[in-house]
């Protein structure tokens, strides 16, 4: 198959969305068919474009066997609503022309949101070269947009919520991530022949515990003697990190525990000020760090936490992080309800407490500390349980022949 491949994000940018296109990528080029990306130039989440993708609308590169196509975006750090508009309608109309014009015969289009903006792209490729158009959902957008409060105009509203219907009746084929995202997509109308499940995991291979890793971050950090606590991903506001440093202040009487950050965000100046103002000496701020040393940094924590607010719509996520985590043999405590607390009660591999309850979260990390040998088996059974229902390489499997279904019923 040719595949053209619409994600508005994508490594070097740091994140869920970024790994697992990139690596389902490279699964399809090593299975023989050919994909082209069509993403932006990097700048999320910090929204600074590096200087040597600056004053150019784009580049074309081969890596991995993979065709990528980045493009300029109209990228700030100053994250608001006209800010965010200007940033994906910009990849928006610059993926829609790039995919209409690009040289070459594909098969279908393969386009993953959030944003929502990339499926128009997608679409409108799709539509213009008389092929199927594939569309994944991460994330019900405008849906968690409103919660979140970054899109409140009615106008705006019912502008996204026309393009979210039109896109879930031109697609081909609807792939969710979630059992929770199927399902409301079963009840906004979307029938069960166009619809598949192909969940969040993690790719067992690059992501598992490394005992010289491990050695090496701690020393480095200076966290050898610390029972180490560890957030790593984007600092924004669906994860509510708030809870944490709360958690942070009702531990900060157990020395040993710290608590580590790594990433970005458009919270994280915001974290920063909290963590300053309370004097919170058992809290540690670390940049973001490549994809290539995250198993060593997640090697090097005693525990990691899966957070997010306490909003309904959070009741049908299932993070990354989980499983990231548990390949890396490091149990979790998870503050998410619903479909992700059902995941962790089948894994037996952290510790559950509710939503934005930082009293919970840090009675939680009490016990593991408490706890070093149930919390060394908790991360094993992560592991486990990851080999067993959560591989990348079986995802990828089961996307390759989703797109050759859609590709057949032509």
């Amino acid at each position: 198959m040719r595949i053209l491949y619409f994600t508005q994000y994508y490594p070097p940018e740091v994140g869920a969305t970024q790994t697992r296109a990139q690596e389902m990528s490279r699964f399809l080029v090593e299975h023989g068919h050919r994909v082209t990306v069509v993403t932006e130039v990097p700048n999320h989440p910090s929204g600074i474009i590096p200087p040597q993708y600056r004053g150019r609308l784009s580049e074309r590169v081969l890596e991995d066997g993979i065709d990528v196509l980045r493009l300029w975006v109209w990228a700030s750090p100053d994250k608001n609503f006209k800010s965010r508009m200007r940033f994906y309608l910009s990849y928006m109309g610059m993926a829609a022309l790039a995919g209409t014009l690009l040289r070459g015969k594909y098969d279908l289009v393969y386009a993953t949101s959030p944003p929502l903006f990339v499926g128009a792209a997608g679409l409108a490729a799709a539509t213009m070269r008389g092929i199927p158009f594939v569309f994944e959902v991460r994330d019900l957008w405008p849906e968690s947009a409103v919660a979140l409060g970054e899109l409140s105009s009615p106008r705006a509203i019912r502008a996204a919520e026309g393009l979210e219907r039109l896109l879930y009746r031109r697609a081909s084929r609807i792939l969710a991530v979630t059992q929770g995202i199927r399902s409301r997509l079963l009840e906004r109308g979307v029938e069960p022949n166009r619809l598949a499940l192909i969940p969040n995991g993690a790719n067992t291979d690059r992501f598992q515990f490394s005992a010289e890793g491990r050695a090496a971050v701690r020393r480095d950090m200076g966290w050898q003697d610390n029972f180490v606590v560890m957030y790593a991903g984007i600092h924004g506001i669906a994860q509510g990190l708030e809870t944490l440093i709360e958690a942070a202040l009702l531990l900060h009487d157990v020395s040993a525990v710290r608590f580590v950050f790594v990433g970005e965000g458009p919270k994280k100046a915001e974290l920063a000020e909290r963590v300053a103002s309370l004097k919170l000496n058992n809290v540690h701020l670390l940049p973001e760090v490549p994809a290539s040393r995250m198993p060593a940094y997640l090697s090097a924590a005693d525990c990691t936490i899966v957070p997010l607010r306490d909003e309904p719509l959070f009741r049908g996520a299932l993070p990354s992080k989980m499983f990231e985590a548990w390949a890396c043999e490091r149990p979790i405590v998870l503050s998410v309800s619903g479909e992700a607390a059902q995941v962790l009660q089948e894994a037996r591999a952290g510790v559950a407490c509710q939503p934005e309850d930082p009293t919970g979260m840090a009675e939680a990390i009490r016990y593991l500390h408490a706890h070093p040998d149930e919390a060394t088996a908790m991360g094993k059974r992560g592991r486990e349980f990851v080999l067993a229902h959560y591989s990348r390489v079986a995802q990828a499997g089961s996307l390759e022949r989703l797109l050759q279904d859609a590709v057949s019923a032509r």
